[in-house]
């Protein structure tokens, strides 16, 4: 990952009335066959962030999406086909629980659990 810059936090944007938020503008880019590839990314986290930091929270989607696909896919959230709010809302918690045993499982695989059920490798 090159990390192109970090716009100046000390540059503060104002209004006549008040001052507007700090944020910081982080970009990545990345050389493809095809051409650059780039993803950039507006953080308002504090203005003390170290950059290694700010790179972890930035790229976070990824497990983010990648527990949400399990949890659709191999635990069964995307199979609910109930009509009621309190049905789904007892499914969903279901699915959550087994993900939460399946992320258990994968940190600590030697904790006693003997079930391969889970995908994630």
């Amino acid at each position: 990952m090159h990390i192109a810059g970090i716009i100046e936090r000390e540059h503060v944007a104002s209004t006549a009335d008040r001052l507007l938020p700090q944020r910081t503008l982080m970009i990545q880019w990345k050389r493809k066959r095809g051409g650059d590839v780039f993803r950039s990314w507006i953080i308002d986290l504090p203005p003390d962030t170290p950059l290694a930091v700010l790179v972890r929270h930035a790229t976070s989607r990824w497990c983010i999406e990648t527990d949400y696909r399990e949890m659709e896919q191999a635990l069964g959230l995307g199979d609910y086909e109930g009509r009621t709010c309190r049905g789904f809302h007892h499914h969903v918690a279901l699915v959550s629980a087994a993900h939460l045993f399946c992320t258990e499982h994968h940190l600590n695989p030697k904790g006693g659990a003997t079930a391969s059920v889970c995908t994630r490798s």
